[in-house]
């Protein structure tokens, strides 16, 4: 096979700007006015929709340019958050959902766009401190969207271990009330785990792992049950939970100041005026960034390559609808897919025939990942959607490897709701392999995006080649399902309902959601 060898994040956009002119920089990103087309026009000109030509539309240079202007919108967010930052919640965000909205309106009645205004629950941690006896554990971590301690004042109290996991009302003693639960993950849910300790009385939780390595999760929808709750490495809770097994008491100490609130955000979604609206092929990116940093690969790098198949998606006439959508929130939980896939009504649902992922496609050392969907254990039709992104990759002559469907991006939510799911991704904060390296080039024990969620997530963060690439894979799943469904699985009503099982026992479907841990 053809191995691409992937270049530095510099040099990928040193290369890229001078095969090109760059655009003035100005001093204030100002939001564009949407501008409508004339109403005859249909963005066509009669040409029936070819794979090979659309991924032959598929320029760098115009990723690029829009990936300057994405991170000029993340400039909005410096004078609130000291940095560039697209977070759901900041001008950055606002200026982007914008963006988004503009360049489709920009394309005429091609597409009847949508906003699906929704609420978000944010959260965010100004302060934190654990004591356990005389030691402060350095893994001690503050759960995502936990409350504050009360009167956000440190709350002092005996740390209790809690048997059989703390998953239920019998695990906790008669004496919790006033003490700080220590509690085991597993089995259930950080979330359940600290609103069962806050109905138990204790002031506080502190969950450790039960496996090595620190512990770092999201309570998720928050309960007013929820107390303040910290996740710590199981090598450092070990010497506690013995000396509590032989009777020793422990004093802690537990602060934690922050705040959860509910603010309003917007999904994006645009459809095809044309092609058959009983059968619509689905895709989407996220729009915003995490707080720490802009985002321009994550997923930046996502929410412009589907911006750019829709431009050239005009040129061509489509036999089934095509539904773009760029969600909000999904790093604070893939809040605006669900939010999305949940609410479908069940005749809109047996509408989608299926829905692709694409988040992070541009990673420096990047590989090539597929999610691993199988019609085993997912939505009929996910196995299929697998083998159409190997094939492809093969036809290229470029390797390719498998991630797990755990949760971690908006395909959870569809694959929640019983609908074929699949995607690929370029890698996050995981270790490449000396045999990834051997393969997709780059280096080995390295993650596959070095900035991952930090400030450095800029335009300097962006592999061309990977890109350009995965792009044109985009632009190939959606020309092979928008000319035709034939040999891919029909929806069936009531039949799909993956996990279904799983929901009524009200047990999480992934351990993961977004990019923090559930259970």
């Amino acid at each position: 096979m053809t191995i691409l060898r992937t270049c530095t994040a510099l040099a990928c956009v040193a290369a890229a700007a001078s095969a090109r002119q760059l655009p003035i920089v100005v001093d204030d990103y100002v939001p564009a006015v949407p501008v409508k087309a004339p109403a005859s026009y249909n963005g066509t000109n009669g040409t029936t929709i070819d794979t090979k030509k659309l991924q032959a539309d598929i320029d760098i240079n115009k990723l690029f340019a829009r990936a300057e202007e994405l991170a000029k919108i993340a400039d909005l967010g410096i004078p609130e958050y000291n940095h560039p930052t697209r977070v759901i919640g900041s001008k950055g965000h606002v200026g982007t959902v914008d963006y988004i909205y503009s360049e489709i309106n920009k394309l005429g009645d091609y597409y009847n766009i949508s906003n699906q205004t929704f609420p978000a629950v944010t959260g965010s941690v100004s302060e934190s401190r654990l004591v356990i006896g005389y030691d402060v554990p350095k893994s001690a971590s503050p759960m995502s969207l936990t409350p504050a301690t009360k009167q956000h004042e440190p709350v002092y109290g005996q740390l209790l271990l809690v048997p059989n996991g703390g998953c239920s009302a019998s695990d906790f003693p008669v004496n919790m009330t006033g003490a700080i639960a220590f509690i085991k993950r597993g089995t259930c849910s950080f979330g359940d785990k600290s609103a069962n300790a806050g109905r138990a009385g204790a002031d506080a939780a502190v969950i450790f792992n039960n496996v090595a390595g620190e512990l770092s999760g999201t309570l998720g929808t928050p309960s007013p049950d929820h107390v303040a709750t910290f996740g710590i490495s199981l090598e450092e809770a070990t010497p506690y939970v013995d000396m509590l097994h032989n009777g020793t008491k422990i004093d802690s100490i537990v602060y934690i100041d922050a705040l959860v609130e509910e603010i309003m955000t917007t999904n994006i979604i645009a459809q095809t005026t044309a092609g058959d609206p009983e059968n619509c092929v689905m895709l989407g990116g996220h729009s915003d960034s995490v707080a720490a940093g802009p985002g321009i690969n994550d997923d930046g790098s996502g929410t412009i390559s589907l911006i750019e198949v829709a431009t050239q998606l005009t040129k061509y006439e489509v036999n089934n609808c095509v539904r773009f959508a760029w969600w909000a929130g999904e790093e604070e939980g893939l809040l605006g897919s669900y939010y999305y896939s949940q609410n479908l009504s069940p005749a809109e649902n047996q509408k989608i025939r299926l829905f692709m992922d694409y988040d992070m496609m541009s990673s420096v050392n990047f590989a090539y990942q597929i999610y691993n969907a199988t019609n085993e254990d997912n939505p009929l039709g996910s196995g299929e959607l697998r083998i159409l992104y190997e094939d492809w990759y093969k036809e290229q002559g470029l390797n390719y490897t498998y991630i797990d469907f755990d949760g971690r991006s908006d395909y959870a939510g569809f694959l929640d709701a019983g609908i074929p799911s699949g995607g690929i991704a370029t890698g996050a904060e995981g270790i490449k392999t000396a045999e990834e390296a051997r393969i997709f080039g780059g280096e080995a024990g390295a993650w596959y995006d070095p900035c991952y969620h930090q400030l450095c997530d800029d335009i300097h963060n962006l592999n061309a080649t990977a890109w350009e690439v995965n792009t044109k894979l985009i632009a190939h799943s959606v020309a092979t399902y928008a000319k035709s469904f034939d040999g891919f699985p029909k929806r069936v009503a009531g039949v799909e309902e993956r996990g279904l099982k799983r929901r009524e026992k009200k047990t999480p479907m992934f351990k993961y959601k977004g990019n923090d841990l559930v259970m």
